[in-house]
């Protein structure tokens, strides 16, 4: 359901706000968040603690200069809004390294 719906976004929605906030606290930019959701592997789950006035999910990905990141984001109107972004912490980085030795295994 929540893949569905990302993969039929049609674009990002970009607040001044959280771009700048990302920013300040952990210099990472728009740009680096939108290559997260064009690369291999992706990982995205429901984020049901911070759901309750709109549906928001967590992906774990990679940059094109593959930097690890998390990402906070809702869907609205078809586009993605990241809410927040920063380097995953360990437990993350373990997990997204089990994805990329799955994906990668033949």
């Amino acid at each position: 359901m929540i893949n569905e719906a990302i993969y039929n976004c049609n674009g990002f929605d970009w607040d001044d706000g959280n771009s700048e906030k990302n920013w300040f606290l952990h210099q990472v930019t728009d740009g680096e968040c939108e290559q997260v959701f064009f690369n291999i592997p992706l990982i995205v789950a429901p984020d049901i603690k911070h759901s309750q006035q709109e549906k928001r999910f967590f992906v774990l990905g990679h940059t094109d200069a593959d930097r690890w990141l998390f990402i906070a984001a809702v869907v609205r109107n078809n586009r993605i809004r990241v809410i927040s972004a920063r380097d995953m912490n360990d437990r993350e980085a373990g997990k997204y390294a089990e994805k990329i030795k799955k994906h990668t295994e033949f």
